[in-house]
């Protein structure tokens, strides 16, 4: 036995009675069953029972669960499957979570609440149970080898989020020495449908993000519904994507966010000459939006 796992197992030794799931936990509580006997917990269930109380923090947690799955290869569609919870107020997003997935959602909540602490203890063993007959695999090894799989997962996680962030600072494909050479060259498309409605073209923010997707200039992702910047229309100076990211309010853990779609000057130009509006001399922009 490592090193590091003697040291794991003499610490579970110690509160081994404490790690175990106990009976009539609220995570059972909570458990769904589908008709084909498959199990998940709802997110939106799960929020409460792991101490939080905004959405918008919850949901960062699962994010970065999902990271995680991600760079340990696996089915993040699968393990996390987005729907829709409806109520008596307007729709929801959700996440019908599987075990293992609650296990990462766990792993990667606020460690500072105790009931995230219980939630990694319940999900760790109860995933590996899942895994491992008892005949293979019990008490405190049990305990112990479920810990080092976390700690393997978070490092994972965490070099997966440093290669994202040097991604987004290097901006290798998406118009960096074009931005340099002109940092007043692209526009929000809210702010391109300002100048396109300058010059005649009716339009608005929703309606040019619609029009820019019907010509293959954008697209939705799947997961996130986030709209991102084809390549293609990178590539024929049409459009730019910028940068970003926000910083978890109570972890302080920079999270990298989708590129906002940027409109470019010549961009625009194309989306007027398509319909058919002539500028004359041409069309001057900045970042106001301001023709």
């Amino acid at each position: 036995m490592s090193g590091n796992l003697a040291r794991t197992r003499s610490r579970a030794d110690l509160s081994i009675a404490k790690l175990a799931p106990q009976v009539g936990s609220p995570f059972d509580a909570i458990r769904s069953v589908r008709t084909d006997g498959t199990e998940f917990w709802s997110a939106r269930d799960l929020m409460s029972p792991l101490g939080y109380t905004r959405w918008e923090n919850f949901s960062a947690a699962i994010e970065r669960a999902m990271i995680a799955a991600e760079v340990q290869d696996h089915p993040v569609d699968v393990l996390f499957r987005g729907v829709t919870k409806k109520g008596s107020g307007r729709p929801q997003r959700d996440y019908e979570l599987a075990r293992f997935a609650c296990y990462l959602v766990a792993m990667n909540g606020d460690p500072r609440k105790p009931e995230v602490a219980a939630a990694q203890h319940y999900f760790a063993v109860r995933t590996r149970e899942a895994e491992t007959s008892p005949s293979e695999l019990a008490g405190t090894d049990l305990i112990a080898t479920a810990l080092l799989e976390a700690t393997k997962l978070l490092e994972a996680k965490d070099a997966r989020i440093a290669e994202l962030e040097r991604a987004a600072v290097a901006e290798p494909k998406i118009g960096a020495v074009r931005r340099a050479r002109d940092e007043r060259s692209d526009l929000s498309v809210a702010d391109a449908a300002k100048v396109l409605a300058h010059h005649g073209l009716k339009t608005g923010g929703d309606r040019l993000f619609a029009d820019l997707a019907e010509r293959g200039w954008i697209f939705r992702g799947k997961r996130d519904g986030r709209w991102r910047v084809m390549q293609s229309a990178i590539d024929a100076g049409w459009m730019d994507a910028l940068p970003q990211s926000h910083y978890h309010p109570r972890t302080r853990v920079r999270i990298v966010d989708p590129p906002q779609p940027r409109v470019t000057q010549k961009g625009i130009e194309k989306l007027l000459a398509i319909h058919g509006v002539s500028t004359g001399a041409g069309v001057s922009v900045d970042a106001s939006g301001a023709a």
